[in-house]
């Protein structure tokens, strides 16, 4: 019985620094969620197109991208194709964005829309890079990304609505603290009156 609590004790020590290690794996790709969910707030609060701001995003993620594929590049060869591979999608992916913003193309698209399209190029190229690199992290980061394209516009155009249910969700809490304060307030004074 004693090699038993022992054996568990091995396999769950053993389990433990796997989950810790899959965790500090996922550390990159949620930077780059995090940073990318910034970028949509404010995108959607200024309504401004943040070029700049997805650019340097685009550049920390072809590095993220290059760290998720590092280990699947077991030799020499393979990892200089990786970073050779990567520098090459993510310039093709800055050509594509900077093609939206000729001052032609601009004036056929708003300010929103260069924004989402930008977006959406960001999202693409992140989801391609992560088949490329075989880093499934990667590939749902860009699927995250390119559903927060839709998620902006409908946040834009239910603004309206998102405000009201705010506002209601605050009475309702008001009116919950409310009557339970009163409800404590009588419960205190019935138990002073059996003293």
């Amino acid at each position: 019985m004693a090699e038993s609590d022992v054996e568990t004790r091995a396999h769950a020590e053993a389990a433990e620094p796997r989950s810790t290690h899959v965790l500090y794996k996922a550390i990159p790709q949620v930077v780059v969620l995090v940073l990318t969910l910034i970028g949509v707030a404010y995108t959607s609060m200024t309504r401004q197109a943040l070029v700049g701001y997805w650019e340097f995003l685009a550049l920390i993620t072809g590095l993220v991208c290059i760290i998720s594929g590092w280990p699947h590049a077991r030799t020499r060869p393979e990892r200089v194709r990786l970073v050779w591979t990567q520098a090459l999608h993510w310039t093709a992916f800055l050509v594509a964005m900077n093609l939206l913003l000729i001052s032609d193309v601009q004036r056929m698209l708003s300010t929103d829309a260069t924004g989402l399209a930008i977006l959406l190029l960001l999202a693409l190229g992140t989801f391609v890079a992560g088949v490329h690199t075989l880093s499934w992290q990667t590939c749902v980061l860009g699927l995250v990304m390119a559903l927060s394209v839709p998620a902006i516009a409908w946040i834009e155009e239910s603004a309206l609505v998102l405000v009201f249910v705010l506002l209601m969700l605050l009475v309702v809490g008001g009116v919950i603290l409310t009557t339970a304060r009163r409800g404590r307030g009588r419960d205190d004074r019935l138990g002073e009156e059996a003293l």
